[in-house]
């Protein structure tokens, strides 16, 4: 007897589903001394020291996690895969440090879709799912590395507008049509 794979399509949160760096910009703000100088620049790993520390403060926040904005591009793809009839899961990456970003994320969701499953983990890539909508490369890579035929739909930002593998659509607003195609292809694939 064939096993049929289900059509599961993994959401990120972060970057995806989450306007996650312009939360972390506004909570910057916030912090800055009104004779300091505005930071502008990346809330990366390459930021200055005392910018890093401001960004532990600002994410150890549960309220902040639960009350990240809404990412539109990520949402865009959401309707289309719940309009196909994907299972569709977020898979967030959980930080080993911040208990606070789990409970706040498990908000997060209760508020907004308590309806779709949620995995915390580490390791995205030991989740199965024949999509991955995810806004880091790094995490992409590791997901595509075990899934030949898996498709990844990146919602674009200026970390990532350089990103390039053929089995990664990126989605800046403007192709959803492009990424629906695909996603309805990659539905008909059994394996």
């Amino acid at each position: 007897m064939e096993k049929i794979r289900e059509n599961i399509a993994l959401f990120d949160m972060d970057g995806t589903l989450c306007d996650y760096e312009k939360s972390l910009n506004l909570g910057l703000e916030k912090l800055r001394s009104p004779d300091e100088k505005r930071y502008t620049g990346t809330v990366r790993d390459d930021a200055p020291d005392y910018i890093r520390a401001r960004l532990d403060l600002i994410r150890s926040s549960e309220k902040w996690w639960a009350e990240l904005p809404k990412l539109k591009l990520g949402w865009d793809v959401l309707k289309v895969a719940k309009k196909l009839g994907y299972k569709m899961m977020i898979l967030t990456q959980g930080s080993r440090s911040n208990p606070n970003a789990w409970s706040g994320k498990m908000m997060w969701i209760r508020r907004y879709l308590q309806d779709i499953d949620m995995t915390i983990t580490r390791d995205k890539s030991l989740i199965y799912g024949k999509i991955l909508v995810d806004d880091y490369p790094g995490y992409i890579e590791r997901w595509l590395s075990w899934r030949p035929r898996g498709l990844v739909i990146m919602p674009v930002n200026k970390h990532n507008k350089n990103y390039k593998h053929p089995q990664v659509i990126k989605y800046d607003g403007t192709n959803l049509g492009e990424v629906k195609k695909a996603m309805k292809r990659v539905m008909l694939h059994n394996e």
